[in-house]
């Protein structure tokens, strides 16, 4: 190999190893973050002298805050977001937890994860940080305690935001003013905006949801707050239930998730990368939005391990009058539960395909024609009152 090509080559990896890690061991003091700043200043191309100011204008005090913001950021957002939005997201976060007795209590790592981010989902990204923060200080000044300070939220975002509940919104993952200017907005948008209004006061907050119930059709997202009297993640909603955190319509439905099902599990969202995702179920090929899988703690919450009555799926096949054997498979989700055959034409009456199963969910059975070939499938749900359902597929 020559060697003066050899030498310029080793000159240039090096100049462009120094150019990625600009802005990442320069400015960070926390060696964890330094690879995820330098990927997101990678990510970020033609913006990249944005995040760098940014990176560079955090005062002392909010420098680990604003790095890791960065550190974790999505790729859209190192594209597109300024320094002076930035800037200004990290300042009030940490203005409220320099104001709030209860947000000084919150430890570090949760207030960075679940406070400062500007963002739960994949909503467009509002600057309704300092907006948000004038609009609901007024209701939590004579809290003298965290959970004070939530009911005072709760109680108040409807009529401070003037934004219901409605099917006619225009799309599912609004942001808090996308929902404001309508004044409407999905269990998604609803969950958003209280997601937003806590986090302007320092209240730990993230969006949990279900992309489908296993007792019925549809998803459904509310929200968890971080609770410093309990130390640990209670839920609440929009529309908050009478007996307050931990209580609403949704347990019943939730203590029967399973933890197993991409589909039927519970997820809390993070900023964090956590090495699984949020299923945004309007855009289910997006996989940007970290998530944790808190399934297991609401089938406990809801009395779900142990206290659930079983029913019992009877399957047969039947061309005319008559029974054949066909291969059957039962779905829950993507879970597959059982796989057998059908009865026999020479087999009792009263014996079947039996797959053993929980009262009041949404199950599938997959089977193929044996006329032409093709895959079929069922949806059934079973009752919440009888502990068995024939199903005779034709």
């Amino acid at each position: 190999m020559n060697h003066q090509f050899f030498f310029k080559w080793v000159m240039l990896m090096m100049s462009f190893s120094i150019q990625l890690l600009d802005g990442a061991e320069q400015f960070s003091k926390f060696p964890e973050y330094q690879k995820g700043i330098a990927r997101s200043l990678k990510q970020a191309g033609s913006n990249r002298a944005e995040l760098i100011k940014a990176l560079r204008h955090a005062p002392t005090e909010q420098t680990k805050g604003m790095q890791f913001l960065i550190a974790y950021m999505p790729g859209h957002d190192c594209k597109l977001l300024k320094a002076e939005f930035l800037l200004s997201n990290v300042a009030w976060a940490y203005k409220a937890r320099n104001t709030y007795s209860w947000a000084k209590k919150v430890p570090e790592d949760i207030f960075l994860n679940d406070i400062l981010p500007y963002a739960a989902l994949n909503e467009r990204r509002d600057n309704w940080r300092e907006d948000f923060y004038k609009r609901f200080s007024k209701h939590v000044i004579n809290a003298k305690t965290q959970i004070e300070a939530i009911k005072a939220v709760n109680n108040a975002i409807m009529r401070e935001v003037k934004v219901k509940y409605s099917t006619k919104r225009k799309k599912p993952d609004q942001s808090p003013y996308e929902s404001m200017e309508q004044g409407r907005a999905s269990c998604t948008g609803l969950s958003i905006l209280l997601n937003s209004a806590f986090r302007a006061v320092g209240i730990p907050s993230r969006v949990v949801g279900i992309p489908m119930w296993t007792t019925k059709r549809g998803n459904h997202n509310w929200v968890e707050v971080w609770t410093t009297e309990q130390k640990r993640w209670q839920f609440t909603e929009y529309y908050p239930d009478k007996d307050g955190l931990d209580h609403g319509w949704l347990l019943g439905d939730a203590a029967k998730a399973n933890e197993h099902s991409y589909y039927h599990s519970i997820y809390s969202s993070s900023w964090k990368s956590t090495g699984h995702h949020f299923p945004l179920v309007w855009d289910m090929h997006r996989k940007d939005v970290p998530a944790v899988n808190v399934t297991r703690r609401y089938v406990m919450l809801g009395g779900g391990i142990g206290g659930e009555s079983a029913c019992e799926l009877r399957i047969q096949y039947l061309i005319g009058n008559k029974r054949m054997v066909v291969p059957v498979s039962v779905y829950q989700g993507d879970v597959k539960l059982m796989v057998g055959e059908s009865p026999m034409p020479t087999d009792d009456v009263n014996r079947y395909f039996s797959v053993r199963v929980k009262m009041g969910q949404i199950y599938q059975i997959a089977w193929k024609d044996p006329k032409t070939g093709k895959a079929k499938r069922l949806q059934v749900t079973t009752p919440k009152d009888k502990a068995w359902l024939v199903v005779t597929l034709e």
